[in-house]
C-alpha cells in the first residue's frame, strides 16, 4: 500500500513519534527503525517521520534523549553482567586461533557495545529512505508553491476589494453632495415662486366705482378714464 498522507501533524502524532524514538534509543535500536514503525502506524513514509523528528520534535526532547541514552547504557551494562554459558567449539589442532579485536584503553564500554550490538543498515534501506525523503521534499515544494499562489491571489482580491470600497465611498459622498444641492435648489425655487405671487398681487390696482344717474354704484373697468 502506497503511503500518500500529507496532512498536518497533530500533537498526538508528535507525541507518538517522540515516544517511539525514545523507546528505540533505550532498547539500542536505530532511529530509522523508529521512523518506519511510526510511519506504519500513521500511514506516513519513514522519510516524513524522520524529517518531522529532526525539524520540529527533536529539540523539545533533548533532556529525554539524554536520559534514554543513559538508560540504554545501564541496560547494556546489566546485560553484560549476566553470566553466559561458554560456547564449546572444536577446532583442528593445526588451525590457528583468530585474534580478537582489540580496542584502545580510552574506548568506553558503551562504545564497544555500540560497535558490537549496533544493527547494521543495508544499502537498500538507505536508498529507500533517500527516495522517500526526496518524494516528500518534492511534495513539500509543490504544497509550498500552491500556498504561495493562493496567497498571491488572495492579495490581489484584497486589493481589488479595497479599490471597490474606495470607489463606493466616493460615490456615496458624491450622492450626498447632490442631495444637498437638490435641497438648496428646491428651496430657491420655492422662494422664487412665492416672490412671483406677491409681485403679481402688488401690481393689481384696486377696483374703481362710479355712481350712475340713478344713484347706483357701478364698477369701472381697469384702464378706463371715464
Amino acid at each position: 500500500m502506497v503511503k500518500v498522507r500529507q496532512d498536518a501533524w497533530s500533537h498526538e502524532d508528535d507525541l507518538l513519534l517522540a515516544e517511539t524514538v525514545l523507546r528505540h534509543i533505550r532498547e539500542g535500536s536505530t532511529q530509522l527503525n523508529a521512523f518506519e514503525e511510526v510511519g506504519d502506524k500513521l500511514n506516513r513514509t519513514s522519510a516524513a517521520c524522520g524529517f518531522r523528528w529532526n525539524a520540529e520534535v527533536r529539540q523539545k526532547y533533548d533532556h529525554a534523549i539524554d536520559l534514554a541514552k543513559r538508560q540504554r547504557k545501564e541496560r547494556k551494562r546489566a546485560m553484560a553482567g549476566k553470566p553466559q554459558k561458554p560456547k564449546q567449539t572444536i577446532l583442528p589442532l593445526a588451525q590457528n586461533y583468530e585474534e580478537k579485536p582489540t580496542y584502545e584503553e580510552d574506548t568506553t564500554q558503551e562504545q564497544v557495545s555500540n560497535i558490537v550490538e549496533q544493527p547494521q543498515l543495508t544499502m537498500d534501506m538507505v536508498i529507500r529512505f533517500l527516495r522517500e525523503l526526496k518524494k516528500d521534499y518534492h511534495a513539500s515544494n509543490q504544497s509550498k508553491l500552491s500556498l504561495e499562489q493562493t496567497q498571491k491571489e488572495n492579495n490581489m482580491l484584497r486589493d481589488h476589494v479595497n479599490e471597490l470600497e474606495k470607489k463606493l465611498a466616493d460615490t456615496e459622498e458624491q450622492l450626498a453632495t447632490i442631495q444637498e444641492d437638490y435641497q438648496v435648489f428646491i428651496q430657491i425655487m420655492d422662494r422664487a415662486r412665492k416672490m412671483t405671487v406677491l409681485d403679481d398681487q402688488g401690481s393689481m390696482k384696486p377696483p374703481a366705482f362710479r355712481m350712475d344717474k340713478n344713484g347706483n354704484l357701478q364698477q369701472l373697468a381697469q384702464g378706463s378714464n371715464q
